[in-house]
């Protein structure tokens, strides 16, 4: 069972939202996020190298150093301020006409290393240190983790009788998504909230493994070097916004390769044939419609493959993934693409850019063919993460991505 607990959000004055939330830290590289950023943009904070001319390296001791001062700025500035009361919020998404409702609360550090905030996903230890030396020199979490749980319906009783009222923001950013924040100061309410989630079971990291791994190194810290440790301490908790499994949807996570690894475009249609029905469908896009179909581009026309039957295990959590019969039958087995997490042939196009992107990608000779997947079900994502196991990496893709700069944690 899980452990929650509401806290003083750092964050903006509503007349300010607009200009301090931003873009996640991730989905920017520094020259997007500099060319982004307004004066009062999180951004500055998140990636604070875009505040050097000429730019400096993200990870350096000049970078870190500027994002503890602009930080420090911001709360001096009256740009982010911190709530009188610990409280839980309510944030909303919508995106093509469809709203999901996330609690926006602090988690157990120990949920994760005891395994009751589930991952499905491997991290790289670089971003993993990245993420712990943000946490460590700000002593806070300026960007949530997004979770699932399992549906609640009192909880989600709870969520629709605050938000019938006015947000406390409400505003449409400028990719056309919209954000509305609700505060949740009743204490009986809170109380409530707390002690419905005793009875929850697991959450699931949705997006933010590297951020969840990073709170729980950092609380783990903190813990060794308090003799006085009781488990309670502020950094033993963490900020994430938590999701009801029926509300997400997962989008395709698509691939692109930069040659056929010494094949023509021939022979490599021809190798696929042995292990896929290969249907050439011309010049207008094809997207995958069910489970072992995919789409490829290649020399300007779109093909469907059909995986054959016998290729794969539908028995086994990972071996049914069209990520895992992908990366066997045609990345490795044809393509030579033995690690999808350190080759430099391979790049990966998030499904929210659309499928002209891969064409596009293909078509300028940047790439030489390129793979779009059906996209992964969050039943797949919970029965992998219960198994334990760990999917391929680049399978899950989660829109809308939570806006930055709603709500910060401190950590003491």
């Amino acid at each position: 069972m899980v452990r929650i607990k509401p806290f003083a959000a750092i964050r903006p004055p509503k007349e300010l939202v607009e200009e301090v939330a931003s873009r996640p830290y991730d989905v920017l590289n520094s020259a997007e996020a500099k060319a982004e950023a307004s004066e009062k943009s999180l951004l500055h904070i998140t990636r604070p190298e875009i505040d050097f001319e000429p730019m400096v390296d993200e990870h350096s001791e000049d970078a870190y150093g500027k994002a503890v001062e602009n930080f420090r700025d911001w709360q001096e500035k009256g740009w982010l301020v911190q709530d009188n009361k610990p409280c839980y919020y309510i944030y909303a998404q919508t995106m093509n006409g469809k709203t999901q409702y996330g609690l926006v609360l602090c988690a157990h550090t120990d949920d994760y290393s005891e395994g009751r905030i589930k991952k499905h996903e491997l991290t790289r230890k670089d971003k993993e240190d990245d993420r712990m030396i943000h946490v460590r020199i700000q002593n806070a979490n300026i960007e949530p983790v997004f979770f699932s749980y399992p549906d609640n319906s009192e909880i989600d009783a709870i969520v629709a009788r605050y938000t019938a009222g006015k947000p406390e923001y409400d505003f449409t950013a400028e990719d056309g998504f919209g954000h509305r924040f609700w505060v949740i100061d009743d204490d009986s309410t809170i109380d409530r909230i707390t002690e419905i989630f005793r009875d929850i079971p697991a959450f699931y990291v949705a997006d933010g493994h590297h951020r969840t791994a990073a709170a729980a190194r950092v609380g783990a810290e903190k813990k060794a070097g308090n003799p006085e440790h009781t488990g309670e301490e502020e950094y033993n908790y963490f900020m994430a916004v938590a999701f009801p499994e029926s509300q997400l949807t997962i989008i395709d996570y698509n691939r692109v390769v930069k040659d056929l690894n010494g094949l023509s475009p021939d022979e490599f249609l021809k190798a696929l044939e042995k292990d896929f029905t290969v249907t050439e469908k011309g010049k207008d896009i094809y997207k995958p419609d069910h489970l072992h179909n995919f789409s490829m581009y290649l020399g300007g026309k779109w093909y469907s493959l059909e995986a054959k039957e016998g290729r794969y295990d539908d028995t086994d959590p990972i071996g049914v993934l069209d990520v895992t019969i992908l990366s066997s039958l045609v990345l490795d087995k044809l393509l030579g693409i033995k690690d999808l997490r350190t080759d430099k042939r391979i790049d990966f196009v998030g499904g929210i850019r659309g499928l002209g992107e891969l064409a596009a990608r293909v078509d300028s000779g940047e790439m030489a063919v390129a793979f779009a997947l059906y996209p992964v079900s969050m039943k797949q994502l919970v029965d992998i993460a219960d198994s334990g196991n760990i999917m391929p990496p680049k399978t899950t893709w989660f829109e809308p991505k939570l806006r930055s700069g709603l709500a910060i944690h401190k950590l003491d």
